[in-house]
């Protein structure tokens, strides 16, 4: 008999067959399931109850998976796996840019589904405790919440441009590579032109400079990559 856990999943999916197939396999699975047809109910559910994954369709009829996954990472880290049949690069890394743990392209395999949920939920699950604050150079971030302040005022980055931060954060002068980066802050990255870093990176010296026009703490080794102080 399979055993039962206390993982509870949240399947949002308004097609009845995929939901069902979903469904029955996380059932079978042994997780909890609770199942959504459209997203309006979404954030509110996540609030209200205590989930372990979502699983996120991203064409839905009302509002879709991308506005969704916007709307969650206001208040939740809750892992998300984007379900989807656009499955373009674009798609991918949109919804890997506002924070999906993974991406799974329709038509896919159930049995697929349940092992990548599974994966999420290891990772999530033996990722060390977060410390509440880390300061250095004029920064405090605090990676619970994903906030961080420069010399006191609120630093709006992406999720992305966060882990990017929070790296140097944690080992000022230590210089990291492109590459570094990528295997740091994505799971995959086999589709990601280490390019999108550069991007990355000139996007939060941007919000920098709007805070104080002459500080420039993210130093570029030519050659090799970048380095905090």
């Amino acid at each position: 008999m399979q055993q039962i856990t206390t993982k509870h999943i949240l399947i949002v999916e308004d097609e009845e067959y995929i939901a069902e197939v979903l469904v029955a396999y996380c059932q079978q699975s042994g997780f909890r399931v609770t199942h959504l047809a459209n997203g309006g109910q979404v954030a509110q559910n996540i609030r209200d109850n205590q989930f372990d994954l979502m699983l996120l369709d991203l064409m839905l009829p009302d509002i879709d998976g991308i506005e969704i996954c916007k709307q969650v990472r206001q208040f939740s880290m809750l892992p998300i796996i984007m379900v989807t049949a656009k499955c373009d690069e674009i798609d991918r890394l949109l919804g890997l840019e506002l924070g999906a743990d993974d991406y799974i392209c329709k038509p896919f395999s159930p049995r697929e589904v349940i092992a990548r949920i599974k994966t999420v939920l290891r990772r999530v699950h033996t990722e060390p405790k977060k410390v509440e604050q880390i300061k250095c150079a004029g920064f405090i971030l605090k990676p619970d919440e994903y906030e961080v302040l420069f010399e006191g005022r609120f630093l709006d980055l992406t999720p992305k441009e966060f882990k990017i931060l929070q790296l140097f954060v944690e080992n000022p002068r230590r210089v990291y590579s492109r590459e570094d980066i990528l295997n740091a802050i994505y799971k995959d990255f086999a589709d990601v032109s280490d390019r999108n870093i550069d991007t990355h990176i000139k996007n939060i010296r941007k919000k920098i400079t709007a805070i104080s026009s002459i500080a420039n703490p993210i130093h570029s080794v030519y050659g090799v990559g970048y380095k905090l102080g």
